[in-house]
């Protein structure tokens, strides 16, 4: 079906576009407003997010959006507004919950979805927006703020950052809208690329952020506001009307080492049944002389999203980390995009921190530019698998200096889940968009810390806090014991080491009657070292929802390295018990009336903006141009790219004189072999998935596509690769005695059997993995 879509004037915007945009308005973006309203007490936020969405069609909307949220933050609550209503949502299992959506939207009814991507990546859909309406969604977050060397952190995110997707991409419909293809190394790519507007297009969306302190009765000095200027007035801040959603929202609250001074023991129980849930904070014992050497590998991320500031400062980290290795310590630097480099004046594998050595890493590093993509998997490998080779009692640290806009993270964890065994492992987080819930996950793996850079100025502070973190940990070896502690429950599920200025929580779940709790474990020369706790009852549900987000980001990793059934099951009845929501559960607000007969919708999904600090073309080859449109997406029932033949045929002769653009260039950078010949041919395959349009758009596209596929073949012949099955494919893609329709259709399954690549598709349960 074919629906004609006009923008209501109401909403065209006088402001001219982006540069380079393609026929598009200011107005034709659904999201219009995006309010933060948070409220700190002591060490914990509780923030209310409101996304305000508007149709300026003349035909009903669906609109999709990916946005970012506190990773370690439980989102609680969410609700629907519109027309004088309020739909209050419920949480369900994913697939029922997506199912119910669909239904809805299809019968004419109004509803929302919120569904959880990564840790720190959602998507909000929006669907039966009558035209010229407005509708709100609100979401409730509950979250710890981190505490540090006396200092808590308040840090909202507000832009997804393009990311680096590595892998075959699958054939069949892909899992979401966004510009990267579904690959089997990131199953779910298009899920967490959302489109990003040019540099230049009008700010789109109307932000208000707000944030109200209470210190609960700790010494609060002065409040800093790292990347946005705001108005403070009696401890509530607010940012400066007219700021883009293109950087995270960070506020730096210094308690002094008052707000944890002691070891403490909160328990709340449950408003029915015998159980609850615990809190131990505990202080790190007075530090004392480091009393061996450390073997020390460090990763430095040089890869295209890298470029500009964040290459300078990520320089700066890499040569303070090498500059405090002391005599005793051995190490290793290696620099990574699509490639691993190694300083050629340093022998392989650790070397001794001699002064030669570290200068002739400290030059290495001062060389090192943004290029490539950010293939992390094998330089981590790498780096683990060279401290693990050396069975010493030496430390063994491995620091990671990136940005982390990586996308298949799963895969990542499970490959290094038994490498990082024995091995500390830091993560250093540079950006102002930074992929803070992937890096975290990582330390956490590791047993180690991670660090967020979000501007050279904030560069000193967190490399002195790596330093401290680098040096061996005071306590090791923790266990935690007491009567009525439920199996099972204590998060974190690894309990980490005990490291100076940075207090330990310890969140799990009791039975009966509330006990004191005894956490030992052993001191840098073999002491025996104990604290004991004695509980204090509260009446909060923050301290549940608190222990309910750790334990399920616990078992989502777990389920990332070895997924069961038994496993996913577990995940699925915290979630539904606790009211939190997960991967596998989902919050679903339905309307019950009919504001839309037919129930068919325009789909528009939100662009996003290119975050603070990012160079367009470091931006992975992301086609701005097309993201500045909202493209309409399928119909009820699932996700997928827009069609080609929806769009006007001087955008799809600009889409396929990218795609030759993009073949040169992947020529370019090496595409030497046979499996990266199918990885190519995978990709044409998925572009043929899609219509033409008509006889002519049809013809020029097998007429590119017989170019780039020649350009392919005479590469490959040039390194002595047989091409003969891929010229077998140029001869019938150019035979003009076939029917361009049946040469369409023959080339997709000449590709895909070249390729030899799993299928994807839209209806798979993508937020599974076997």
């Amino acid at each position: 079906m074919t629906i004609y879509v006009t923008e209501l004037d109401e909403y065209i915007a006088d402001e001219p576009h982006g540069t380079g945009a393609l026929m598009t308005e200011r107005g034709n973006l659904p999201l219009h407003k995006l309010d933060v309203r948070a409220t700190v007490t002591g060490l914990v936020s509780r923030t209310e997010i409101v996304q305000g969405f508007r149709n300026p069609y003349d035909t009903p909307l669906e609109a999709t959006y990916i946005f970012p949220l506190p990773d370690r933050a439980a989102l609680t609550a969410m609700t629907l507004s519109a027309d004088g209503r309020t739909i209050v949502a419920d949480l369900q299992e994913r697939a029922k919950a997506r199912q119910a959506y669909d239904e809805a939207i299809a019968s004419g009814r109004r509803a929302s979805i919120a569904e959880e991507e990564r840790p720190d990546v959602f998507t909000m859909r929006v669907g039966n927006i009558a035209p010229g309406e407005r509708v709100e969604v609100s979401l409730t977050v509950i979250g710890p703020l981190p505490f540090e060397d006396g200092e808590a952190s308040f840090r909202f995110p507000l832009v997804v950052a393009p990311r680096y997707i590595p892998g075959r991409p699958l054939l069949g419909g892909q899992a979401g809208d966004g510009y990267a293809p579904d690959t089997d190394s990131t199953p779910d790519a298009s899920r967490i690329t959302p489109p990003v507007l040019l540099p230049g297009f009008p700010n789109p969306v109307d932000l208000s952020i707000e944030v109200t302190i209470d210190p609960a009765g700790l010494p609060l000095g002065d409040v800093r506001s790292s990347l946005h200027t705001v108005a403070v007035s009696d401890r509530t801040i607010r940012i400066q009307p007219g700021e883009r959603v293109d950087r995270d929202f960070i506020l730096r609250l210094p308690y002094g080492e008052a707000a944890a001074s002691a070891t403490a023991l909160t328990v709340a129980a449950d408003a029915a049944g015998d159980e609850g849930t615990f809190q131990l904070t505990v202080v790190p014992p007075a530090p004392r002389a480091r009393t061996r050497g450390k073997d020390v590998v460090l990763l430095l991320d040089r890869s295209g999203s890298m470029q500009g500031w964040k290459m300078v400062a990520a320089r700066r980290a890499a040569s303070r980390v090498v500059d405090t290795l002391g005599a005793s310590d051995r190490f290793a630097v290696l620099t990574f995009d699509n490639q691993v480099e190694r300083p050629d004046d340093l022998p392989a594998g650790l070397v001794a921190a001699t002064d030669r050595h570290r200068y002739r890493a400290v030059e290495h590093l001062s060389r090192a530019d943004a290029r490539g993509g950010t293939v992390l998997l094998e330089p981590l490998t790498q780096g683990l698998q060279m401290l693990r080779a050396d069975d010493s009692e030496r430390d063994r640290v491995l620091v990671l200096i990136t940005d982390g806009q990586v996308g298949n993270e799963d895969q990542i964890l499970a490959a290094t889940a038994s490498l990082v065994q024995g091995v500390r492992v830091h993560t250093v987080g540079i950006d102002q968009a930074v992929n803070a819930g992937f890096l975290g996950r990582l330390a956490v793996a590791g047993g180690g810390r991670c660090e967020l850079v979000e501007s050279e100025d904030r560069l000193d502070d967190a490399m002195d806090a790596i330093h401290r973190r680098i040096t061996a940990p005071l306590v090791t070896g923790l266990r935690l014991t007491g009567d009525g502690l439920i199996d099972g429950t204590v998060s974190p599920a690894r309990l980490p080491d005990v490291f100076s200025g940075v207090p330990l929580v310890i969140r799990g779940r009791y039975r009966g009657a509330a006990a004191t709790l005894m956490l030992t474990g052993s001191t840098r020369d073999d002491g025996a070292w104990h604290v004991d706790a004695s509980p204090v009852a509260v009446a909060e549900r923050t301290v549940a929802a608190l222990w309910a987000r750790a334990t399920l980001r616990d078992l989502e990793d777990a389920y990332a390295s070895a997924p069961s059934e038994k496993l996913e099951r577990r995940i699925v009845t915290t979630s539904l018990r606790f009211g939190v929501l997960c991967r596998f559960t989902a919050f679903v607000a339905l309307d019950s009336r009919v504001v839309n007969d037919g129930g068919v919708v325009h789909r528009v999904v939100q662009p996003v903006e290119l975050p603070a600090g990012w160079v367009p073309q470091s931006a992975m080859r992301v086609n701005l141009a097309m993201a500045t449109a909202a493209a309409p997406a399928p119909g009820p029932g699932g996700f997928g790219a827009a069609p080609r033949a929806s769009l006007g045929r001087k955008t799809r002769m600009a889409m396929r004189a990218s795609d030759r653009a993009e073949a040169v260039d992947r020529l370019q950078v090496g595409a030497g072999d046979l499996a990266a010949a199918r990885s190519q041919a995978a990709d044409e395959a998925r572009r043929l998935e899609q219509p033409a349009g008509s006889e002519l758009e049809r013809r020029d596209a097998l007429d590119d596509l017989a170019t780039r596929l020649t350009a392919l073949a005479r590469h490959l012949e040039s390194r002595g690769v047989d091409t003969a099955p891929l010229r077998a494919i140029i001869e019938m893609v150019r035979d003009v005695t076939i029917a361009s329709a049946e040469r369409w259709e023959r080339a997709r399954l000449s590709l895909v059997e070249f390729a030899g690549v799993p299928a994807g598709g839209s209806k798979r349960e993508f937020w599974k993995r076997s």
